[in-house]
């Protein structure tokens, strides 16, 4: 389908997005609370560790973003970006990867709400997470308020995403005060917030590195998915790049420095590092817990506000797909009030409800969920390497229409991408078994692609 005819077809969704809405979704969608732990485990050296992982893909990442959705700034995103650079195929298969990648990180942020509410409630909820029937509840009346925000559409949906963003920043801010908190109590900590140090040369370093290159730093690129759906969408986006980048910098540099500050080596929380922090800092009882409980109660907003962004993303790929005739024409039907893709919206939910149903039966689902969950980031990986193949190998008439400079900040963060890549079958926390984990990893992927092949094979033989 050409340009104009996406185009046209975008004319019936409605605008919703502004500039602060930008803004604050990427802020919500970029910065994790679980990576200020990771780069942790580096100590001293996580500053340096951040900054290079910034100059190899975060800038070039800013800069593909900026780029491209001012010369494609359509409804679908990255997959469009493809699409139009690669040919079907290709565009297929881009947006199969982040699809896949935003159905099981929506499944995994919802599967550990029930344990999320046992740790934010007390002890007297510590059954919650082992009663089948009633995490299984709570996580379905979960999934439907995602759902019927996302077909009542961003009029609605973005505020849950603006509050999610919101408690990200407050959670960041106090996290980073902690420290001055500490100093003025004459507390005995070591805290030097832009520490000058390299990491040691080991395999573990390298993992470390590979995963915070991708896994903490990617994102930027998802809210060009709802390019449709924003306002002035080749300006806003860029402008959206250009106001959260240094927020969204100093949020991991400095916030890693805290959880350093307080942490002992070998004892950071990879999953929770921020409530951990928290708790070591204020304590347990008075004043302190109250404002660690406060966190963690920020922490799942902002975690709710992500799944349901994340959801809002992944249901506008098929539509996208649809108006290129490679998924059904039943996936672009629009909502007739609230002209949302009401079919796709519907669908993805009954994925994700099926996931976390799976994942609740037994061990054997629960190891399969895990490796879907743990493999998603390779197939946004994929994904990646798409964007930064744009500008590279696309179609001469593209590329022609890109700054220049574009090509050798695209190269720089492909290599980085692809080294992310092999780096992640690599575990950085203890499993049974290294080799049998690679295998999960990259087979799933595999696998998982090939049936996008065939399905894209079957689609065009009918």
């Amino acid at each position: 389908m050409k340009t104009a005819q996406i185009t046209t077809a975008e004319h019936r969704l409605q605008r919703q997005l502004r500039l602060r809405d930008l803004v604050l979704t990427q802020i919500l969608c970029v910065v994790g609370s679980s990576w200020v732990g990771v780069a942790a485990g580096l100590g001293r050296a996580q500053t340096l560790t951040w900054i290079a992982a910034m100059l190899v893909f975060y800038f070039p990442m800013a800069g593909s973003v900026i780029a491209l959705n001012r010369e494609l700034p359509l409804e679908g995103g990255l997959y469009v970006w493809s699409h139009k650079a690669f040919g079907d195929l290709i565009g297929f298969l881009t947006a199969w990867n982040i699809w896949f990648y935003g159905i099981a990180v929506t499944a995994t942020i919802l599967y550990a709400i029930p344990t999320e509410l046992s740790y934010l409630i007390g002890p007297s909820a510590a059954w919650l997470p082992e009663n089948h029937l009633a995490s299984t509840a709570v996580v379905t009346v979960t999934i439907a308020a995602i759902t019927i925000a996302a077909l009542r559409g961003l009029a609605l949906s973005k505020w849950i995403h603006n509050i999610g963003g919101i408690a990200i920043l407050v959670v960041f801010a106090a996290l980073i005060l902690l420290p001055l908190w500490a100093i003025a109590r004459h507390a005995p900590i070591q805290w030097v917030p832009l520490a000058v140090q390299l990491p040691p040369a080991t395999l573990r370093s390298l993992a470390l590195f590979g995963q915070m290159i991708f896994g903490a730093l990617c994102g930027l690129e998802y809210i060009a998915i709802l390019a449709g759906e924003s306002r002035q969408p080749a300006k806003s986006i860029a402008q959206s790049v250009w106001i959260s980048s240094p927020v969204i910098c100093a949020m991991f540099i400095l916030g890693t420095a805290s959880v350093v500050a307080f942490a002992r080596p070998g004892r950071i929380d990879f999953i929770a590092p921020i409530p951990q922090t928290m708790r070591i800092a204020l304590g347990s009882t008075g004043i302190g817990n109250l404002f660690a409980i406060a966190a963690i109660f920020l922490l799942q907003l902002r975690l709710i506000g992500a799944s349901s962004y994340i959801f809002t993303g992944v249901t506008r790929l098929p539509l996208a797909a649809g108006w290129d005739h490679l998924v059904p024409a039943w996936f672009t039907r629009l909502h007739p009030r609230w002209r949302t893709p009401s079919n796709s919206i519907l669908f993805t939910a009954a994925l994700v409800f099926l996931l976390v149903v799976l994942a609740n039966i037994g061990v054997h689902a629960q190891e399969a969920f895990q490796v879907l969950s743990n493999a998603s980031l390779t197939h946004y990986e994929l994904a990646y390497l798409a964007m930064f193949a744009v500008p590279l190998a696309g179609a001469a008439s593209l590329r022609k229409a890109l700054p220049r400079w574009l090509k050798w900040t695209s190269m720089i963060g492909f290599c980085a991408t692809l080294f992310s890549l092999l780096i992640s079958a690599y575990p950085f926390v203890d499993v049974v078994n290294a080799r049998l984990y690679a295998a999960k990893i990259l087979g799933t992927t595999i696998c998982s692609n090939l049936i996008a092949i065939c399905f894209y094979k079957l689609r065009r033989k009918s």
